[in-house]
This record gives C-alpha cells, sequence and structure tokens, in this order.
C-alpha cells in the first residue's frame, strides 16, 4: 500500500472523524459501555485535547480508534473514519478508510498503526522493550512499514533521536531503555511513534509520570514537531493547565459519554455543563493558598519546632571492598538542616531524584541516617535524637510520626478488610482491643467521611479517593502528632485532590497534627502549606514562607520549577518566561 502524503493545511482539513463509537466489556453482570456514543473530530495541525476524570474512557476511546482495547473489551457501534488525503499531478484526492470494520489483529489495521496514525503512552518503560536497544527498536518500526535496509533505518532513526533532542544520538542510539532518564524514554517514545511521518498523533497522558519541568520540554517538544509536520495530535489528559497550555479544542468526558465540547476558550471562560464547570472550579481552588488554612493559622499560632534535621546525610551503596578501599555511594540527602514547628504545614518540592522521598523516611528513620541528627520533642516536651535510635526504641516516635503514601492501592494490603488494616497500628501498639477497638475504627471512619459499614469491605470495592482516606485513617489512628504525607494526592484526580487536601486540613484541626508533605506540584504545595522546602540533588536550595517562595523565588532553580507549571488559562499561554537550570550555571530562555 502506498504511503499517503499529508498536503499542508490550509482549511482546518478534517483527517479523522469519530462518529457514535461505543465501546463495551463483556463482564458477568451484563455489557458494560465504557465509551457510549462518542464523537470528535481531528483537524491537521491542530491539538484536541480530551479531558476527565479517572475512568471517565478517555483512554479506552483512544484505544478503540486503533483498535487494541484490552480483550474482553471490542468496538460494537459507530464509525472511526481516517481521511487519507494524496497529491498527485492530476489535484488533490482523499481515501477513506473506516477502522471500525477492520478485524484488530488484520494486516490492514496493522498497517495503519505506526505509518498513519502513532501512538504514545503514559509510561514509557513498559511500553519499551527492556532487552532490546533504543535503536533496534525505532528501527523496527521503520521497516515494519518502509522498505529501508538495517543502515537505512539506523541511520532514520540517529536522525529522529537527533529531532527530538536526545544528546549525542550517534551513541546513545545503542543504549537500553533503563539507560535512558524518563524524560529521554519519553523523547524515545516520541522519535519511535514519529518513525513513518503520521498524519495523527495519539498521546495518551505522556507528560504525567514526569516531572514539571521535563514536562514542559515535552510538549514544546510535541508542539514544534507539529508545527514542521502539520500532524493532527489527540492529546489525553487530566491536567488542565497542559490543557490551557497546548490545546486548540478540549472534548470533556464522563461516564464514557463527551459531555460538552468547543474552543479552548469558550470552554474555560464559559464552560456549559455542570461537570466542566465542576472541573474548572477545583483547578482553580489550587491555584492559590486555601482560605480554610488561612483563617486556621489567625485564630491559631503555630508552635515550637517538634522535628528537626541537622546536618542529614543518608548516602546509599557506599562499601568496604578488596584491601580495605571504600567506595563512595550516591549521597540522596546531602547535608539537610530542616525544621518542623508545631501545628504548620511544611512543603517539600522538587523533582525526581531530588532526595524528597529519601528525606521523609530519615525524617520517620525509616532509613538509618549517614550522619546527622533528627531530633524530635514529643508532645511532654522531651527532645530525642531519633539518629541512633535501633527498632526497639523507635516503638514510641513510630506512634507519634506516621505516613500517608501516594498510591492508596499499593499501600494496603488487598487481603485485609478496612477495619484490619485500620486496626493494625492500634493493636500492635496494644491501645485498643474488642469492642473499644471496633469504636475507635468507626470513629476514624467517620473523621475522614467514610460510613462505618466500610469496616467489613476490603480495598479493591472502594475509589481511588475513597481509598486515599482509607490510608489517613490508619494513618492517624494511633493519635500521632507528625504527618508526613509522600505525594499523596498526586495519584488523584484534580477533583478529588482538593477533597483531600480539605480533608487533612480538617483533621488538623480537629487533632492538632502537623504535616510534612512531600510533592512535585507546585499548586498543592501553595494550597496547603505554610512554608516550602526546595530540593535539589540531596540539598535543600532554598526555604521560606510559600507565598514569598512562590512569587519572589531567589534560586534559580525554584525559578526553573515555577518557570515550568502550565498555568489553567489559555489567554495567559506562552507569556511565562522559561528559565532552565543547571548546576553552576543559568540559562535564560524564553520559550
Amino acid at each position: 500500500m502506498e504511503k499517503a502524503h499529508m498536503k499542508a493545511s490550509t482549511n482546518d482539513e478534517t483527517v479523522l472523524e469519530v462518529k457514535n463509537l461505543s465501546t463495551a466489556f463483556a463482564t458477568r453482570a451484563g455489557s458494560f459501555r465504557a465509551v457510549d456514543d462518542v464523537s470528535i473530530e481531528l483537524k491537521a495541525g491542530k491539538t484536541l485535547c480530551v479531558v476527565g476524570e479517572s475512568g471517565s474512557g478517555k483512554s479506552v476511546m483512544s484505544r478503540s480508534i486503533l483498535q487494541i482495547v484490552d480483550p474482553p473489551g471490542r468496538v460494537i457501534d459507530g464509525q472511526i473514519l481516517l481521511h487519507r488525503h494524496h497529491t498527485a499531478r492530476g489535484g488533490a484526492t482523499e481515501e477513506t478508510i473506516d477502522l471500525a470494520q477492520l478485524k484488530p489483529k488484520s494486516a490492514a489495521i496493522r498497517t495503519i498503526r505506526g505509518r498513519d496514525i502513532a501512538m504514545i503512552f503514559q509510561e514509557p518503560m513498559s511500553s519499551l522493550s527492556p532487552v532490546h536497544r533504543i535503536g533496534d527498536q525505532i528501527g523496527e518500526a521503520i521497516r515494519l512499514h518502509e522498505h529501508v535496509s538495517k543502515r537505512e533505518a539506523r541511520d532514520r532513526a540517529v536522525e529522529l533521536l537527533r529531532k527530538v533532542e536526545i544528546p549525542n544520538p550517534e551513541r546513545t542510539i545503542d543504549s537500553y531503555p533503563f539507560e535512558y532518564s524518563g524524560g529521554m524514554r519519553q523523547r524515545a517514545m516520541i522519535a519511535m511513534a514519529l518513525a513513518c511521518n503520521p498524519s495523527i498523533l495519539i498521546a495518551d497522558e505522556p507528560t504525567t509520570a514526569l516531572d514539571v519541568t521535563i514536562q514542559a520540554e515535552i510538549l514544546a517538544l510535541i508542539r514544534s514537531l507539529q508545527e514542521s509536520s502539520d500532524m493532527a495530535v489527540l492529546f489525553i489528559t487530566h491536567d488542565m493547565g497542559v490543557v490551557a497550555e497546548i490545546a486548540d479544542e478540549i472534548a470533556v468526558m464522563r461516564y464514557g459519554k463527551v459531555v460538552e465540547r468547543g474552543d479552548v476558550y469558550s470552554i474555560f471562560e464559559t464552560p456549559q455543563h455542570p461537570y466542566t464547570q465542576r472541573l474548572l472550579s477545583s483547578v482553580r481552588e489550587l491555584d492559590r493558598p486555601s482560605e480554610r488554612r488561612i483563617a486556621m493559622r489567625a485564630s491559631r499560632e503555630i508552635g515550637a519546632p517538634c522535628l528537626v534535621a541537622q546536618g542529614v546525610r543518608k548516602e546509599f551503596g557506599s562499601a568496604h571492598g578488596f584491601l580495605g578501599l571504600k567506595y563512595r555511594g550516591f549521597m540522596a540527602v546531602d547535608d539537610v538542616d530542616l525544621e518542623l514547628r508545631a501545628g504548620e504545614n511544611l512543603g517539600v518540592v522538587g523533582e525526581s531524584g531530588s532526595g524528597k522521598t529519601t528525606l521523609g523516611r530519615c525524617l520517620q528513620r525509616v532509613h538509618n541516617v549517614t550522619s546527622g541528627k533528627i531530633l524530635y520533642t514529643d508532645r511532654h516536651g522531651a527532645t530525642t535524637d531519633l539518629a541512633p535510635l535501633n527498632d526497639g526504641e523507635l516503638r514510641e516516635p513510630w506512634r507519634d510520626i506516621r505516613t500517608v503514601f501516594q498510591d492508596p492501592f499499593g499501600s494496603l494490603n488487598p487481603r485485609m478488610t478496612v477495619g484490619q488494616i485500620i486496626a493494625e497500628p492500634l493493636v500492635m501498639n496494644r491501645l485498643a482491643k474488642g469492642n473499644e477497638l471496633k469504636e475507635r475504627i468507626a470513629e476514624l471512619l467517620d473523621l475522614v467521611g467514610l460510613p462505618s459499614s466500610a469496616m467489613e469491605r476490603y480495598p479493591h470495592a472502594f475509589s481511588g479517593g475513597q481509598r486515599q482516606r482509607i490510608s489517613i485513617a490508619r494513618a492517624i489512628a494511633p493519635n500521632p502528632r507528625v504527618i508526613i504525607a509522600d505525594e499523596a494526592t498526586s495519584a488523584l484526580d484534580v477533583s478529588i485532590r482538593t477533597q483531600i487536601l480539605d480533608l487533612l486540613l480538617d483533621i488538623q484541626e480537629r487533632l492538632d497534627l502537623s504535616f510534612i508533605l512531600i510533592s512535585h506540584d507546585i499548586a498543592v504545595i501553595r494550597y496547603f502549606c505554610d512554608r516550602i522546602a526546595v530540593m535539589y540533588r540531596g540539598r535543600i536550595v532554598e526555604t521560606g514562607e510559600t507565598e514569598t517562595v512562590c512569587k519572589a523565588p531567589e534560586h534559580p532553580y525554584t525559578r526553573s520549577l515555577l518557570s515550568a507549571v502550565p498555568v489553567a488559562d489559555p489567554r495567559r499561554r506562552g507569556m511565562t518566561e522559561r528559565f532552565r537550570y543547571h548546576e553552576g550555571q543559568e540559562e535564560h530562555l524564553n520559550s
């Protein structure tokens, strides 16, 4: 089959039409429609963003276009019309193919995948083969659709890696995926997707797993490649800041249906559907400090330091080898000084690998520290250095310093009921038993907004937001003083995110808690935290009042983080100056 060449778009040329698409999954209870009567349209050179919360059907809809829905799901109704526009001496011609009529394993649909329509996924590590070199994987995509030699495919792969700004492509083409950083792997996935010059790119949450600075670079890269090739982009995301930055048009999905469609400006300024209004309202709430937190601080003063880190260092991998030689490892936390005050919310922010999580685990003494002090002042005023204590001596501090983790499903035992999960710290610390234990569990469930009947059910029966409420109930069960929330809202939809943050503020007011909130999301930190500490490569490079740091950052790394955050307002698109920071130098880029 001859490759269809796309001509330059001068009149919003339609390249794909999805008409009344329905995709269903067979279940014991009957057929469940994950996509229900959806209609969208893609135009050359334009970006359509499909937004909605988890379970809205966004990803299933995108996979339906390429007939790659996991069994037992299948397209049961509608049309997926691919319009190929050919240019020849005789003039322009158009060929239309209904992808819904093609079998998922047929040669016809395999020819279209990658050649006419390419797709990049959320997690590049699971999409790339871990046992094949990057160049071989890109070359395979080229040779699958075009009759070229291995040498030609390799040369093309080098050019593609250079195009997506992979450094030293002649050398790094022979690397394996695990040798690439997260951002480089996503760039490699984009290179593979663009290998055959597709007319349509489907991007399914391609930046969700990336840091905000890498996200900004990936979005700029996709935009640049789109402009150079007049490619249509279907971008799936739940981040309304990203939508405001890149979208031409928006389709809002809920429960498998498109509830609202329109251009980016009309959707943001005058949303019509109540769900869209609620979604945007949740986003704008996170764009400013919590009014509840401000009111709480006005009525209750922040107290003296209760948890202090002095010169804390944590090194991984150091060892004594042959002839007593010491092999230096990786310094994950490097000479950190930090203090948390009673009743305060302290945010720790930075990119992946900056040492945020390791610092949190050192403060709780889950990790042994290489050097330094961790001074904890209990509710009676006695101060103890946690750094040298063994597990037995840490029993009391562990009751007072508790953690809420990022993944609310992975941190809950699927074999235990909710009641057993919440009861565990109470039983282990001999704080309650019998009817007293059951009453305490019911009280905790009520505190986090769940019915007492939930204690008899298992974690899989709850939504992500409800599971995080269960995690919070378990954390506060032994009546702690300090909660370390490690990316506790990053796995949640934006509307659930504000609910969980408000819940934590409510619990703080009732129980007089102090929080350390670890996050890469500046909006979450700004909403919830009184002070902020910015980490870069194991060190804290800036601390201060949250609003002061967000509005007038002093360190160039902090400026780079803040400048990369997309603003949920399409009229401010491109108005923010981008700063890229490299240790020892500052590069000012206006993007």
